[in-house]
């Protein structure tokens, strides 16, 4: 029924489930567990449940199934799992579908919890992990070999802002049987499509733009109902990352006003990146829209909207970068990103501070960049205080 609806409509209606109290919102339902008529009922449902049959809230809960279900028909996939966080997500995708002798290929540009488990965790447990430039197409050709069982990606790089080529990658990586997981975060599931480009998997931090209030922590793995059920379920089931029923309602909520903020907020994000390039005490602006982004054809053609997050390299390094943000008055230091509050974030002390400063080097993570997570504000008001900041250098 919902394939015929618009994104704003889904974002308010999909995958409700009304109890017989017939509540206009959506129901909190706080249990850890359910109970059977008949010990034959309990029986049949563990051999197997239905849709609407619930055994314990590890393994799916009503509340948490609303959202599911709402994500999964935003995005396009025929099923989805939700997590306790981001990186939860991140490492069911992986772990559920690897085992020892497995070889991934990954781009290098990751967040620094995501980097940690491809470049410390999975050799562990006896996965090959390579490494490649996601943005050098001849890499990915070169890495991605016959054997290769999964790709993993940002299909925006936190914090850099490169861009990932999704459909030729997946096409790459789908012609040696290679599955493709995306990290869709700094993309949103409003500008960027990856299903619709190729990609098997796609991973959220539910934390970030879906909350989009700094209130919960969650996470939501989306891909087909044979990889969701039958792979990843049992791995999440018995390994116990499940999202609480009170943070899915919190998202369920975030959802109905998801693209009302987030094209607020890349809006604005597209003004400021305009309004500050260019000035003299700044090396560079990223911004994936941005007509001077390297990527910028790429991020017109794959993503309807540039996001909510841009990155300043400023001139001067650490000790410039530092006095521009502790001389900020609205935009506050932090480390989420997607927030209705601007935020800012130096990667090199904080977010990316466990890699060493060649890495750091080579994945252009400079002393003096700086992330800017653009939140509702006045747009007026954001540019003022960071042209009043950048006057504290």
């Amino acid at each position: 029924m919902t394939d015929d609806w618009k994104d704003k409509t889904k974002l308010v209606h999909a995958g409700v489930r009304r109890s017989g109290y017939g509540e206009v919102s959506e129901a909190i339902f706080l249990t850890q567990g359910f109970v059977y008529d008949t010990a034959e009922m309990a029986e049949a449902r563990f051999v197997e449940a239905g849709p609407d049959e619930f055994i314990y809230a590890r393994y799916g809960n009503p509340t948490v199934r609303m959202f599911e279900e709402r994500i999964a028909a935003l995005e396009g996939t025929e099923d989805a799992f939700a997590t306790a966080s981001g990186m939860a997500a991140v490492n069911a995708a992986l772990f559920a579908m690897l085992k020892a002798g497995d070889r991934v290929v990954s781009s290098r540009a990751l967040f620094g919890s995501c980097l940690y488990i491809l470049e410390d965790v999975l050799p562990r447990f006896g996965v090959e992990v390579e490494f490649v430039d996601g943005t050098d197409l001849a890499a990915w050709e070169k890495a991605v070999t016959p054997g290769t069982k999964a790709v993993f990606f940002e299909s925006i790089a936190n914090p850099t802002l490169d861009l990932i080529d999704i459909k030729s990658v997946c096409e790459i990586a789908h012609r040696v049987g290679a599955s493709v997981v995306v990290d869709n975060v700094f993309s949103t599931p409003l500008f960027a499509r990856p299903i619709e480009l190729g990609a098997d998997v796609i991973v959220y931090s539910a934390t970030k733009h879906i909350d989009g209030q700094g209130r919960v922590l969650g996470g939501v793995v989306l891909g087909t109902q044979e990889f969701i059920r039958k792979t990843l379920e049992p791995y999440l089931k018995h390994t116990g990352g499940a999202l609480s029923p009170f943070n899915a309602w919190v998202l369920l909520k975030g959802l109905e006003t998801l693209k009302l903020r987030c094209d607020a907020q890349a809006a604005s994000a597209l003004e400021i990146a305009s309004a500050l390039e260019g000035d003299a005490r700044l090396n560079t602006v990223n911004f994936p829209h941005l007509p001077s982004h390297p990527q910028y054809d790429l991020a017109k053609a794959q993503m309807t909207a540039g996001g909510t997050v841009l990155s300043l390299d400023i001139k001067g390094g650490k000790t410039s970068a530092f006095r521009m943000l502790n001389a900020l008055r609205i935009v506050t230091i932090s480390n989420n990103l997607g927030d209705a509050k601007s935020i800012v974030t130096h990667p090199a002390t904080t977010t990316h501070q466990r890699l060493t400063e060649d890495q750091r080097a080579m994945l252009g993570i400079t002393d003096g960049l700086i992330r800017l997570s653009v939140g509702l504000e006045d747009v007026s008001d954001l540019i003022g205080d960071l042209k009043q900041a950048l006057d504290a250098i």
